[in-house]
């Protein structure tokens, strides 16, 4: 079976991204995935997103982990996948579309800064040391003076794998702040199970960890290992947050065909 693919990548997390609009490759299941994924015997990516019609909306997003399983919601895959869609030839101002975690909007500015609107956040779990919210993803926030230093993979899977989230797992973001405004954010990412250059929903969450207005809007700007992105957000309280959007590049690496045995 010969598939036509597209790469993408957002601030260093990349993608294989598939046009499905004609539903050619039913028949990809988990172990062809996860070979797509693998970056010395395949193309290699972080995931696998599949770009689908869907009645109401300029597309749906269909996404798998680098491990070929279903993946919840992926901010930087998302982006990317609007950025896909204008590539494609779907031109809208504003680009409606269905993920996993529900409906988002998204738009794109002449400087290729991709606006993307997620879902509003009504619950926290906060500790001293670190904090629990679902961003589409769930996260685990865990606050550090000196995230350059950190083992993200040890210390991550050590976290991930825990009794309490070894069975559904959960994506570690280690948080540090480097400026008024501004915060360093590494994560280790379930699904792809290693340190991952940047990771959307991760970089969302922590953010929103980080506001610096009490109430009203903010603006986070998040450096993360594969480049810079920044979150707007109104807080509205204590453990509430609405009008999210995740703000940064999307772009095209390569387009090629890969043949792969069924």
């Amino acid at each position: 079976m010969e598939i036509i693919f597209h790469k993408y990548q957002g601030t260093g997390n990349d993608f294989i991204i598939i046009d499905h609009r004609e539903n050619e490759f039913k028949t990809i299941g988990e172990k062809i995935l996860k070979q797509l994924c693998d970056r010395r015997f395949g193309i290699g990516a972080d995931g696998v997103m599949f770009l689908c019609t869907k009645e109401g909306y300029d597309f749906e997003m269909v996404y798998y982990n680098a491990d070929g399983k279903p993946s919840s919601m992926c901010g930087n895959g998302g982006r990317c996948m609007v950025r896909f869609a204008k590539d494609l030839g779907i031109r809208r101002e504003v680009y409606r579309f269905l993920a996993v975690d529900g409906e988002h909007e998204a738009t794109i500015d002449l400087d290729n800064t991709i606006r993307l609107k997620m879902q509003d956040v009504k619950e926290v779990d906060s500790h001293a040391t670190f904090a629990i919210l679902d961003t589409g993803s769930p996260h685990y926030i865990k606050y550090s003076n000196d995230v350059r230093d950190i083992d993200v993979v040890h210390k991550g899977r050590e976290i991930r794998y825990n009794s309490e989230f070894e069975e559904e797992g959960i994506n570690v973001n280690f948080v540090e702040n480097i400026g008024e405004y501004s915060i360093y954010v590494r994560t280790y990412e379930r699904g792809v199970e290693a340190e991952t250059l940047s990771c959307g929903t991760g970089v969302t969450a922590a953010a929103l960890m980080s506001a610096h207005h009490e109430r009203g809007f903010n603006q986070v700007e998040v450096q993360t290992n594969g480049g810079h992105l920044s979150v707007e957000f109104n807080k509205t309280g204590d453990e509430s947050f609405t009008e999210i959007f995740l703000c940064g590049p999307a772009t095209f690496v390569f387009k090629g065909s890969i043949n792969i045995k069924e």
